[in-house]
């Protein structure tokens, strides 16, 4: 499985717009400065989330994008799922994929439906608020 810029970019967008609105709409061309990503690109990334009602979006003065939910209520899965289509380890796990003749005798299906599991399982337990916070996973040991 490899993630592709649309996915990745689009879990950026979302923490910058989650960063930085304060009730108002989010102007696509800040969110590309700040992010250093084209705003031609951003713009087919927020209209898959915008159709998919993660997003607002408002044209004109004043206009720009902002979240239709919390970002404690928004998954990287989600978000992953929807710009990538599949996170499925393999084809015959995708859930209108090519069904494999030798899946009833397959020794490595378990393999990948383990893997497929857990992959669907973190990333569905990792919020865009999750995602919001700056410090490193793994220093929150005091003695």
């Amino acid at each position: 499985m490899l993630i592709s810029t649309k996915g990745r970019y689009a879990l950026r967008v979302l923490i910058d717009m989650a960063e930085h609105q304060n009730g108002d709409y989010v102007p696509l061309r800040d969110i590309a400065a700040r992010q250093e990503i084209s705003e031609k690109y951003l713009e087919s990334i927020v209209k898959v989330l915008v159709r998919a009602k993660l997003l607002d979006g408002l044209r004109g003065k004043g206009g720009g994008y902002r979240l239709r939910r919390e970002p404690d209520q928004v998954t990287a899965g989600e978000v992953l799922r929807l710009c990538e289509g599949t996170l499925s380890p393999v084809s015959c796990l995708m859930e209108n994929g090519e069904r494999c003749d030798r899946m009833p005798v397959c020794r490595t299906l378990p393999l990948w439906k383990k893997l497929d599991s857990l992959i669907q399982e973190y990333l569905d337990s990792v919020t865009i608020a999750d995602l919001m916070r700056t410090e490193a996973p793994g220093n929150e040991y005091v003695i």
